[in-house]
């Protein structure tokens, strides 16, 4: 893919000039001729390199320099400035610039520069994606079949601009799993901004997305920042969208459509260029033949469908889910004693995984730092083998059978393709076929 340039110069002989010249050597070029209209661009799109003229029509480029460094630390910045003005190029990479060149413009050492600004673009980005890494180690997910071909579509997936939508149980780890596809993509140096639809109803929610202006309302002493305008650049991950108000979900579909939005009280168009990540523990398609989900939301935001098993599904995986968590809550023993493995093993988990790090914590706080044992869970209402044997939640299994006809969908019905994909044998595909078709009846 060719790199993107962001030419920023009001002359239009210079514009027509670079254009002409980076599109012979490679280079995909767009041209500002303001202040204003940079920003615009910025908002609307990536680039690699900005060429960024010091004077402009509607004031000094100096002052975006510092917005671009904050709002873009990745981006190569290359500054253009007359020949006697030496000490104001300095000034521009004391404030964040990479370097700078002076008029008129060698374009042979303008194409080195370039060259040079590509590859640190691209050091300055993997930089970036290491710090937030190692601020958030990498989670367990585990290793069964099912979950081992959801991390590989979402790892397909996070290098596209695709939306997501993650199907499964509360405490599950679906904001896990969507964090962990917005740090392996491009977006990863923007920021995550996670919104909980079920926390929030109504105009708070509105007012949380869309910010608000001064006056807006009596409380409103001051404009406010939404959520649509941090997200700018990264990801939105809407957890629980399913409990999104009807009223809320019909502005959210707009914003959608055309990344443009208004605080509350304002006239102002205002943009956002967000990846869009979505989790719900309900069945949305049959939410939306009762009125309760929004049936064009719906298309809009089903892209791309993962699904999380339930911690019951993933007994395999329990050992190491549990020496993972109890790793994070600073537990000094090696291993898990046998007896307290099985005690954990033959519960329901109705909270998953959510619910086992907190059983474990209060068993560790029980133990007082020394080794676990069976009696620190005594008390917590440990269901009998038979209570396993339960239905899981009818919702869960409508999401389940959901993500499977997605899948047969995808495959256009090779059932082969789709077990692979499901991370489950042909037989239990059919089984489950066999379970829609008779349920669809």
């Amino acid at each position: 893919m060719k790199p993107i340039v962001l030419l920023i110069d009001d002359e239009p002989s210079v514009q027509f000039g670079f254009s002409a010249y980076l599109g012979k050597t490679g280079y995909q070029v767009q041209a500002a001729c303001s202040i204003a209209e940079a920003r615009q661009k910025l908002t609307q799109g990536f680039f690699d390199i900005i060429l960024l003229d010091l004077s402009l029509p509607d004031g000094n480029g100096l002052d975006l320099i510092s917005e671009i460094r904050q709002n873009y630390p990745e981006v190569a910045l290359v500054v253009i400035t007359g020949g006697g003005d030496v000490p104001l190029a300095v000034k521009a990479m004391q404030l964040g610039a990479d370097n700078f060149l002076t008029k008129p413009v060698d374009m042979n050492e303008l194409n080195v520069y370039l060259g040079k600004s590509v590859e640190l673009k691209g050091l300055r980005s993997k930089e970036i994606t290491r710090k937030r890494l190692d601020k958030n180690p990498e989670p367990y997910f585990g290793k069964s079949p099912a979950i081992k071909k959801a991390l590989e579509l979402a790892e397909m997936v996070a290098g596209k601009d695709t939306t997501v939508i993650i199907y499964g149980q509360t405490g599950t780890g679906k904001g896990v799993l969507a964090r962990r596809i917005h740090e392996h993509s491009p977006r990863s140096a923007g920021f995550f901004v996670e919104v909980n639809c079920s926390a929030l109803k109504g105009d708070l929610l509105s007012n949380e997305l869309f910010g608000h202006a001064k006056g807006a309302f009596t409380s409103a002493h001051q404009d406010k920042q939404g959520l649509l305008e941090v997200a700018d650049g990264g990801t939105l991950f809407l957890d629980e969208i399913g409990d999104m108000d009807l009223s809320v979900q019909a502005q959210f579909l707009k914003v959608i459509e055309e990344k443009q939005y208004r605080r509350l009280g304002e006239v102002k168009m205002r943009h956002s260029n967000f990846r869009l990540i979505c989790a719900t523990n309900r069945d949305l398609l049959s939410d939306t033949k009762h009125g309760r989900f929004r049936l064009d939301l719906y298309y809009r935001i089903n892209v791309f469908s993962l699904y999380l098993p339930t911690l019951k599904e993933l007994d395999q995986d329990m050992e190491g889910l549990v020496l993972h968590l109890l790793a994070s809550l600073h537990y000094k023993g090696a291993e898990v004693p046998p007896d307290v493995l099985h005690l954990l093993r033959s519960y329901n988990w109705p909270g998953n995984i959510r619910e086992l790090k907190n059983m474990l914590e209060r068993g560790l706080m029980l133990s007082e730092g020394g080794i676990l044992k069976p009696s620190h869970f005594a008390g917590l209402d440990l269901p009998t083998v038979e209570d396993r044997s339960k239905p899981k939640d009818s919702s869960i299994e409508a999401a389940e059978m959901l993500h499977i006809k997605s899948i047969m969908d995808q495959c256009s019905g090779d059932t082969s393709a789709a077990a692979r994909i499901l991370g489950i044998s042909r037989p239990t595909l059919y089984r489950k076929i066999k379970k829609i078709n008779t349920i669809n009846k």
